[in-house]
């Protein structure tokens, strides 16, 4: 009532009603949402920005007036700096952006399903596999030379495929002959593995064993003293050290007394070979076979081997020298052996050419069996190895 009073005494004063109107407008003036930092009417406010997330946010690549991402092309007043909008369509905007559409210096949050998105962008990544700075020292074919291992110089071939460059990684296979007339050139010509190589681009290292044999602890040599074992690990280190070897990717395979050793490397030095393939030998009573890891083995033999006996027993081998007799698991003993020492499970799966497969085996070994049904003394397939050989790493 007395606001009513006093607009009907104002009506009868013109002057006092001027006053009245100019005081009016002036306390009507539009004031700025609470919040908004002092933006256009239109910039939705910081406050509770983050708490909405996906829920509310419309994408950075929808229209109709929606927000697009700092990445976008300036149409629209981008958010303050170090401000991140969250999206729908998972895109992320770099964080740090700046008023002008740009972004400061570190890292970038790629976006998760922009066109031309980089999946790697600002993440770490590995340093690739490389020699550099390595000299590359060796020559395409076959190179004859010599390590000194026990205090005996012991010879050696290194087949080197013409692809080898020397600036990346490559794998590494140490081949090991038969004892008597067995030799690292008879090896290197029989095997099969030289001729893979050149088209696989691996190395490939053929020994001379010292009495043409290999020492296995209770045989072979003539001497319990040659320290084979010794000279295997020794030429890995030699080759990682002249050449560009993948260190996680070192097999040896073998034939005959050559494949005892094969098994002996398997059983005493898992940590530095991938996986083995053995041709014409068994695992040994006599050696104590405790690998400090399941490792991957593809085993050659034949069922009427005289030599080393496909069911296994005892044997002494045919030297010029006398030796003790050891006493052979036998294929499918030995089979079962490597089965058990990889903790295998289930059934072995068959394969082509004779072959039988455990595949269920700790940390994805795998223990195979090839047999030649009446085969005598048999030599590894290179052809069917070293595909079986190069699936498997060091962990």
């Amino acid at each position: 009532m007395d606001t009513m009073r006093f607009f009907c005494r104002a009506h009868a004063h013109p002057a006092l009603l001027a006053t009245l109107l100019f005081l009016v407008s002036c306390s009507s003036e539009p004031t700025a949402p609470t919040g908004s930092g002092g933006g256009d009417g239109d910039e939705p406010s910081d406050e509770g920005a983050d708490d909405s997330a996906d829920d509310t946010k419309p994408s950075d690549t929808g229209a109709g007036g929606a927000k697009p991402s700092d990445a976008g092309t300036g149409a629209s007043k981008p958010r303050d700096a170090g401000k991140t909008e969250p999206s729908d369509a998972g895109n992320k905007p770099s964080p740090g952006a700046g008023k002008d559409g740009g972004s400061d210096p570190g890292p970038v949050i790629p976006s998760d399903g922009g066109a031309g998105a980089d999946p790697d962008a600002g993440q770490p990544k590995p340093e690739p596999q490389s020699c550099a700075g390595k000299p590359n020292s060796w020559k395409a074919g076959d190179t004859n030379s010599s390590i000194m291992v026990g205090g005996l110089k012991r010879t050696f071939i290194l087949h080197v495929p013409a692809s080898y460059k020397g600036d990346q990684p490559v794998p590494l296979l140490l081949d090991f002959h038969p004892m008597i007339f067995g030799t690292a050139a008879s090896q290197r010509r029989s095997s099969g593995y030289a001729e893979i190589a050149d088209k696989e681009g691996f190395i490939v290292a053929y020994a001379d064993g010292i009495d043409n044999a290999w020492n296995l602890g209770p045989c072979c040599t003539k001497s319990r003293d040659v320290d084979d074992f010794g000279l295997a690990l020794a030429m890995v280190e030699r080759f990682k050290s002249e050449g560009c070897i993948d260190e996680k990717r070192v097999y040896a395979a073998g034939y005959s007394n050559g494949g005892g050793l094969s098994h002996y490397l398997a059983c005493k030095s898992a940590d530095v070979f991938a996986a083995v393939s053995p041709a014409a030998f068994d695992l040994i009573e006599e050696v104590d076979c405790k690998p400090s890891r399941p490792i991957s083995v593809v085993v050659f033999r034949g069922t009427s081997d005289s030599i080393v006996p496909y069911g296994g027993g005892k044997s002494t081998p045919p030297t010029s020298y006398p030796l003790d007799p050891i006493h052979f698991l036998g294929a499918v003993g030995t089979f079962q052996k490597w089965a058990e020492i990889d903790g295998c499970t289930g059934e072995p799966v068959a394969g082509m050419g004779g072959c039988k497969t455990y595949t269920q085996c700790q940390g994805g070994a795998e223990v195979t069996l090839c047999t030649a049904q009446g085969g005598s003394h048999v030599t590894g397939d290179a052809k069917v190895g070293w595909p079986m050989l190069k699936k498997f790493t060091l962990p």
